[in-house]
């Protein structure tokens, strides 16, 4: 299977020249685990594919400390442009390209880099990050799916606007009841457009009626929701919307929702 990944570093922002932030010297260096260097591969692993590297057999007396000081002196040089690394592999799962096989290993488990450009962003201490334009490809893809998905819900919503309504309730904090079909379906596709996942989530969800009523109830003043909280009188309902639907739902609280009920229909 042919598959290459690069290991890119943060970029700062520098006023110097591009030619000399081309040229800067930037390593990921070797560091310890305890009392051991972070090792990228280890076990059987190490024993198939370190003797081509050290240049020792994994009987020979001397391997274990040659392996030692190959991992306390790692250090991988990332360019401006990313280092690429070929860790494609052979029909039987051995990589080609063994040393670049066991720098991706250390490289994925070294502290300063992150999984993804998002992870590196978002995480202090993170300098640098791995992107593999295959799973890149394929999380873009899944994201279209998503779109893909929402726009037929959202199509087959349109056809209803009393469905409409009660998304937009569910997933807004307007009320739908105060406002045109036209006003529902725009605000409804802007919820949509914006955010596809939450938005077929909800479409499919099949507690979608039961949410829209809480969330209606709450408008109407009938529960209070505090926090998380969903509370009628003194009685706490549940901790969080999950849980308020169980209270809902089990049928020895079918005379407190009844009445919840009633008063829903008073006020509407």
């Amino acid at each position: 299977m042919n598959r290459k990944i690069y290991i890119r570093r943060k970029e700062t922002h520098s006023y110097l020249p591009k030619e000399v932030r081309l040229g800067a010297r930037v390593a990921i260096g070797s560091i310890f685990v305890g009392r051991q260097p972070l090792k990228g591969v280890e076990g059987e692993e190490a024993k198939k594919y370190l003797p081509g590297i050290i240049g020792l057999p994994a009987e020979h007396p001397d391997f274990p400390a040659r392996e030692k000081d190959y991992w306390a002196s790692m250090r991988v040089k990332i360019p401006f442009e990313g280092k690429e690394l070929d860790i494609s592999t052979h029909e039987n799962g051995d990589p080609i390209n063994v040393e670049d096989y066991v720098t991706y290993k250390w490289c994925s488990k070294h502290r300063q880099v992150a999984e993804t450009k998002e992870e590196m962003d978002a995480i202090s201490g993170k300098k640098f990050y791995i992107y593999d334009p295959k799973k890149d490809l394929l999380k873009r893809n899944k994201r279209v799916q998503i779109s893909k998905d929402a726009d037929k819900e959202f199509i087959k919503a349109s056809a209803d606007v009393a469905r409409m309504r009660r998304l937009l309730r569910v997933l807004s904090d307007s009320d739908p009841d105060k406002l045109s079909s036209l006003e529902v379906e725009n605000n409804l596709y802007d919820i949509k457009t914006k955010n596809p996942a939450k938005f077929f989530k909800a479409a499919i969800d099949k507690d979608l009626d039961l949410k829209d009523e809480i969330a209606e109830m709450v408008q109407r003043d009938i529960i209070r929701k505090i926090g998380n909280q969903h509370i009628h009188g003194d009685e706490t309902l549940g901790e969080d919307l999950t849980d308020t639907i169980v209270y809902f739902k089990n049928k020895k609280n079918s005379g407190a929702v009844n009445a919840l009920r009633a008063k829903l229909k008073e006020v509407k």
